[in-house]
């Protein structure tokens, strides 16, 4: 979260200011990135790339704050993963050699950011085993941290049914962990 500059920050990025638009760019592009590689993650960069134009073709048009910016931003997201889907339906894609690209290190602790990143990929794995509404829904509310009617809006369903889809997915996820940790879980309990 921005906080009390973020309507200073808007306005400066509205007129063009680089930096002021780096300041929004930084505080959603990490959860943006989950999100994509949650619901599309062949495509997360791309779909994230997509997304942050059209952010900049509309931020002149954008008014509100900054909880209504964020749900503004993943709404696009939203359109544009649902235009990849459909895309990628009309015509088949051709897998290509994945290649990664070492993430800059932290200055203070390199193996706290490894272990970091490392649970946030197997979190991030785990919650795409669900099915894609409650995966969509648990990003949206818990990485993206949008308010319920906000991701209601965004998916196009009603604010119980968001409810639902979190809870029954937390709690598949919940059974998921209690069963990959076997014995010893069951003994903590």
């Amino acid at each position: 979260m921005i906080g009390p500059s973020f309507p200073a920050e808007l306005t400066a990025a509205a007129g063009g200011d680089e930096d002021a638009f780096g300041v929004l760019w930084h505080d959603l592009q990490p959860r943006l990135l989950r999100y994509f590689k949650v619901i599309t993650p062949e495509a997360a960069e791309d779909l994230a790339s997509e997304t942050w134009l059209a952010v900049i073709r509309g931020i002149g048009r954008f008014q509100g704050d900054e909880a209504a910016f964020q749900a503004w931003v993943f709404t696009i997201a939203r359109h544009k993963a649902r235009d990849g889907w459909r895309r990628a339906a009309r015509r088949p894609v051709e897998e290509l050699q994945a290649t990664s690209l070492k993430e800059p290190s932290a200055p203070d602790d390199p193996a706290a950011t490894v272990l970091e990143a490392a649970s946030t990929r197997a979190a991030l794995a785990l919650i795409a085993t669900l099915p894609a509404g409650q995966a969509e829904a648990i990003v949206l509310r818990v990485v993206a941290g949008l308010e319920v009617n906000q991701v209601a809006e965004i998916m196009d369903k009603r604010p119980n049914t968001i409810r639902v889809l979190t809870h029954r997915g937390l709690r598949r996820l919940a059974e998921q962990l209690r069963t990959d940790q076997g014995p010893r879980a069951q003994r903590a309990v």
